[in-house]
């Protein structure tokens, strides 16, 4: 059996379904119940209380860890569900970590998340990490007001990163707790192109067939709405990054294609798949 934490989630939820459509027993974890593909048991369980989380780790073998917000909750003790996880008899964890750790080392949520890699290293169990970049599904942020007003509103709007479809994540996240061969990889995963947010407001417009106007914020605003969702530390390390992309974060990686035999897909194929929630 396997277990995916954060199963409702843009990484978590095509995972669920990769691996039940795979033949596998799944165990979905999120903090509320959801609809499930057919066969997929659900626990609800928050990663932040290591107790909620013994009964989704019964008689599992593998276990994929995406910690969002949960790494920087007062009481979370991310390093601990390692442990929790080898006690339950898990053998393989795939860790959902950041690129960030390799690019910006010394962020805070980056520190975070390598003693959590670390802690992974040092247990004793099969392991593979995923870094990825920035995600495609990013743009759902702006989903409401390309509704509501056609206008797409971020920072930083000539400035781009290679950005990765969600779903290229949960392939190899698959491949990952399947196969043997991934076992102690650390695989980065970005998307084929470096795009920029004006240039993904026009992919929008192009599915829509119906402009979309750009409207570009300062750091600050753009800080005031981040962190109405995730945490300051995470934040602030995300607008570095993309307000300023060294040469490792506009690297376009081959890991993708060397997990997959295929190349990332393009932000216009994401935009594609979600255009209803657009409209």
């Amino acid at each position: 059996m396997i277990v995916v934490a954060g199963a409702t989630g843009n990484v978590g939820r095509p995972l669920t379904q990769a691996l039940a459509e795979a033949g596998e027993q799944v165990t979905a974890v999120s903090r509320r119940p959801a609809a499930m593909p057919e066969g997929v048991r659900h626990v609800a369980a928050d990663l932040a209380e290591l107790t909620s989380l013994t009964t989704a780790l019964d008689g599992a073998k593998a276990l994929f860890l995406l910690l969002s917000g949960d790494l920087h909750a007062p009481a979370a003790r991310p390093t601990d569900i390692i442990g929790l996880a080898a006690a339950s008899g898990v053998r393989r964890v795939v860790l959902l970590s950041s690129q960030g750790v390799a690019t910006r080392p010394l962020g805070p949520s980056r520190v975070a998340m390598r003693a959590v890699e670390d802690a992974l290293g040092e247990s004793g169990l099969d392991w593979a990490v995923l870094r990825p970049g920035g995600f495609a599904s990013n743009a759902f942020a702006w989903a409401e007001s390309v509704r509501t007003q056609g206008t797409v509103a971020a920072p930083f709007g000539d400035v781009g990163v290679p950005v990765i479809d969600p779903a290229d994540i949960a392939e190899v996240a698959a491949a990952c707790l399947l196969d043997d061969r991934h076992t102690g990889r650390v695989y980065e995963l970005t998307g084929p192109e470096v795009i920029t947010p004006r240039q993904q407001t026009e992919a929008i417009a192009a599915a829509l067939g119906s402009p979309v106007r750009f409207h570009e914020l300062t750091r600050d605003q753009a800080k005031a709405t981040m962190t109405r969702f995730v945490p300051v530390e995470l934040a602030d390390d995300t607008l570095d990054i993309i307000s300023a992309p060294n040469p490792a974060e506009l690297r376009i990686s081959p890991d993708v294609e060397r997990v997959l035999g295929r190349a990332p897909r393009p932000f216009h194929s994401w935009v594609a798949r979600n255009i209803d929630a657009f409209r």
